[in-house]
């Protein structure tokens, strides 16, 4: 589905790869519904777009209230008149913290935010999708949802949910007018940590000349991984890798399975302590 003309709902589009999504699809003629927690974020993400920003509306919302996402759905229907599509983009990771210590609250708010957010915009949106000539929901997985890493077992578990969910909908959705995709993102370079509250976490805003040298060779931009989302959804494509790291990974994956989780183990760990 060509996005110049559309709607287009994305979560998490007060920071990191949500903003650049966001500005990618203004770029290309969309007009773009943005839905973060975080208000001022999104203003910020209006602001950057320019004159772009004129067809960027901006609802502020928790998605994991359910109530809230069905009602913010009608209203986000009302905005333009029509939705052609959803982006769940919003997430969050977890400390690195290892099955035996994590807290049931910090697993619930993985999951709530991670999976069930994204099951409540699907089934808030779907029926009228639906209706629509043309319509595509993007999901956002995770590199983490075939190859989890010690200490972040959650997270690849609620990734490994998005997934499920949306290869179940692709399936389901087959002869209807509504597209599923799916995204793998590896390392961006975006404040995830920071927003989701990982203790010690470093700013991209705040990393010296060095970090950035580092950085460069191991994690993928934030505009880089939005025009891959966007040209893959244009695409039609079902599955969407983003990053050398996850391109390698999900070869390496498939035949070599106890050494990919060892070498990645070992990648995150090294990222985690830039």
């Amino acid at each position: 589905m060509k996005v110049a003309g559309k709607v287009i709902v994305v979560t998490g589009a007060g920071n990191g790869m949500g903003r650049e999504i966001s500005l990618n699809l203004l770029n290309k003629g969309a007009k773009v519904i943005g839905l973060d927690i975080n208000m001022e974020g999104l203003k910020r993400t209006k602001e950057l777009a320019g004159d772009k920003g004129a067809d960027m509306e901006l609802m502020q919302l928790d998605i994991t209230n359910r109530e809230a996402v069905k009602q913010t759905a009608v209203e986000a229907v009302k905005l333009f008149g029509a939705v052609d599509g959803i982006i769940n983009n919003a997430g969050i990771i977890q400390d690195f913290v290892p099955v035996s210590k994590m807290e049931y609250r910090t697993i619930e708010r993985v999951m709530n935010i991670n999976f069930y957010g994204t099951l409540y915009m699907v089934k808030a949106f779907l029926p009228h999708l639906v209706t629509r000539p043309q319509a595509h929901i993007v999901n956002v997985s995770s590199m983490g949802a075939f190859a989890p890493v010690p200490g972040q077992t959650f997270y690849g578990a609620s990734k490994a949910a998005v997934r499920a969910l949306t290869e179940g909908l692709m399936t389901e959705l087959m002869d209807t007018h509504v597209e599923v995709s799916e995204v793998f993102p590896g390392a961006v370079a975006t404040d995830i940590q920071v927003h989701s509250g990982v203790k010690n976490a470093k700013s991209v805003s705040n990393y010296s000349e060095e970090d950035f040298k580092k950085a460069k060779a191991k994690l993928t931009l934030p505009s880089e991984a939005a025009e891959t989302i966007v040209s893959g959804m244009e695409a039609g494509k079902w599955k969407i890798i983003i990053g050398k790291d996850c391109k390698q990974m999900d070869w390496l994956v498939r035949i070599a399975p106890r050494f990919a989780m060892k070498k990645l183990a070992e990648t995150i760990k090294k990222l985690h302590q830039m």
